[in-house]
């Protein structure tokens, strides 16, 4: 019905493109989650890098990600792979949306029964962390952590910007 239209087709076109972007990013989050070969700490490290790398970069923030280059062989259940990365996610997503930031950190730590993964940024920053606890997507990657026994903090730094840490036990 547009096809008289030319800026209504183009309209249509993008939408249709992100729609398909989406939606085969979405299959392979579905695919990557449901694969054992998958249950992995490296496993899980290099997918959220690779998002994480992806979408800040489409976003065009400055990014690093610093991760051992070693990291145990350590089994990763998959409710486990699956919550820690939808609140890694939802970091990210935060960072983009939210902080108006000009550069991003990725982090994975290691430290004795536990693995920590941290996104800062040098963005704006937040007024009152305990405030923003209680918006839903804070609300849900703090929920996700406490299911599989880990632990979501979110803290203004002290030059700016914001941390968010995901803290998750490892098991033997």
């Amino acid at each position: 019905s547009d096809k008289n239209s030319p800026d209504e087709i183009e309209s249509h076109a993008k939408q249709i493109s992100q729609t398909a972007r989406e939606t085969t990013r979405s299959l392979d989050e579905i695919v990557w989650a449901v694969n054992p070969s998958n249950d992995t700490l490296e496993s899980l490290a290099n997918y959220a890098c690779k998002y994480a790398q992806e979408y800040l970069a489409l976003a065009g923030l400055r990014h690093r990600v610093d991760v051992p280059a070693q990291l145990p062989a350590v089994l990763i259940p998959p409710p486990v792979r699956h919550n820690v990365f939808l609140a890694f996610k939802e970091a990210v997503h935060n960072v983009v949306k939210h902080a108006q930031a000009t550069e991003v950190w990725i982090r994975l730590r290691l430290s004795p029964g536990e693995f920590i993964l941290e996104v800062e940024d040098d963005g704006r920053g937040i007024a009152d962390a305990d405030r923003l606890k209680s918006r839903n997507g804070l609300r849900n990657m703090k929920k996700r952590l406490e299911e599989i026994g880990g632990e979501f903090s979110i803290a203004a730094r002290a030059n700016g910007g914001t941390l968010a840490r995901l803290k998750i036990p490892l098991t033997k």
